[in-house]
């Protein structure tokens, strides 16, 4: 195990009927807020409604941008530093899921930088200060609300790129169960793709010694493989609405990264799929971290067949590890099936004639990848592998 500092100030505020508890909240950081938010389904199921009238009561004073889209957009970001420049404002409040919480972190590091915000995306620039958020939870799988990592899309060259501070980690989070009952059953997997990719991107590790975190990735894991059916036929399941949520939350918030490296490569050639094409994130991570492990898995046969055995429940054969190790793989193939998610480029509309730039774009800051280190011929194999 290596040495780490472990730090996490977001404060969870976590059942039923939370989200009435917002205004409360809200008013111990700030006295004007921007109300950050994506669409029209917060208003038409009545979590709008529900967050205003909290606000109200507190006698929060606030400014609206909605609008935000999957894979939220710079020039979203832009117009909302413009905001709160304008308007004085001192508090961010997203209601939303990882796009609209991933937005307001944005606009929270370019309130106090007098350049372009996408400067931090390029690692141009180091953050050095944020405007403080809080979030109001709507769809459980990136795990933004407690996060120190934020993901923003420039359409102006199709990039999608990332920034890791504790300065965005939001102030608070509050996360009813009962708000995620309307999501999509395709929204709903795709959390839950997103959910075990981000446990996975750090359980595969070249780090020995890591007995407790391997522990821990494997249960968040199985608790979101029994749950995540269960939610698919009963929408309404409380309980199991509950613990996704809340998984969600753990697989992100960096507990699982103590004393360990992750891998992170399959974050890395997704992010050229949803960039360019604007897929969900989570399904195409369904279909890049299987292709990825089929990749790699050589790599490490005891670390892979412990994945089998541990969290699918496969049969160990001590005289073949590399059929435990691809039974593993199998597996998760089989679940992201289970729950209508993709396993191939073709099922997610992507042709075949941008794939030599998405591997170049996806390693023109270096390789991809800390378990095996991924150059452009890596990545451009791994696209080829599912095209369909």
């Amino acid at each position: 195990m290596r040495n780490f500092v472990y730090q996490n100030t977001t404060k969870i505020i976590f059942g039923k009927g939370t989200e009435a508890e917002v205004g409360e909240y809200t008013k111990k950081h700030g006295s004007k807020v921007l109300l950050h938010y994506g669409g029209g389904s917060i208003k038409k199921y009545g979590t709008y409604d529900k967050v205003v009238e909290s606000l109200n009561k507190a006698g929060i004073e606030f400014v609206e941008l909605g609008g935000v889209k999957a894979n939220p957009r710079l020039d979203l970001v832009k117009e909302g530093i413009e905001i709160i420049e304008k308007e004085d404002i001192d508090f961010i409040l997203a209601v939303g899921g990882g796009s609209v919480i991933d937005s307001a972190k944005a606009i929270a590091v370019g309130h106090y930088y007098d350049g372009d915000v996408w400067d931090f995306f390029e690692g141009k620039e180091k953050i050095k200060k944020a405007l403080p958020i809080g979030t109001v939870l709507t769809i459980p799988a990136a795990g933004s609300e407690s996060s120190s990592s934020c993901v923003i899309t420039k359409m102006d060259g199709q990039l999608k790129r990332s920034i890791n501070t504790n300065l965005i980690r939001p102030r608070f989070a509050i996360m009813n169960p009962q708000i995620t009952y309307t999501l999509p059953d395709y929204q709903t997997a795709a959390g839950a793709a997103d959910i075990m990719a981000h446990i996975m991107e750090r359980y595969f590790t070249n780090v020995d010694n890591v007995e407790l975190t391997d522990r821990l990735c494997e249960s968040a894991l199985k608790t979101i493989i029994t749950n995540t059916p269960k939610v698919l036929e009963n929408n309404e399941d409380y309980n199991a609405r509950a613990e996704i949520m809340w998984t969600g939350s753990i697989a992100h918030n960096n507990l699982l990264d103590t004393g360990r490296i992750g891998d992170w490569a399959s974050h890395g050639i997704e992010h050229e799929l949803s960039g360019i094409y604007d897929v969900a994130h989570g399904a195409g991570l369904a279909v890049i971290f299987p292709a990825w492990m089929d990749y790699v898995y050589q790599h490490d046969l005891e670390r892979f067949a412990q994945f089998a055995v541990r969290v699918w429940d496969v049969d160990p054969d001590f005289k073949d590890l590399e059929w435990t190790a691809e039974q593993g793989i199998k597996k998760l193939k089989e679940f992201f099936v289970s729950i209508a998610m993709p396993l191939t480029l073709k099922e997610l509309d992507i042709p075949a004639d941008r794939l030599e730039e998405m591997a170049e774009k996806a390693v023109q800051n270096g390789p991809q990848g800390n378990f095996v280190k991924l150059d452009k011929e890596d990545v451009l194999n791994i696209y080829k592998s599912v095209l369909e």
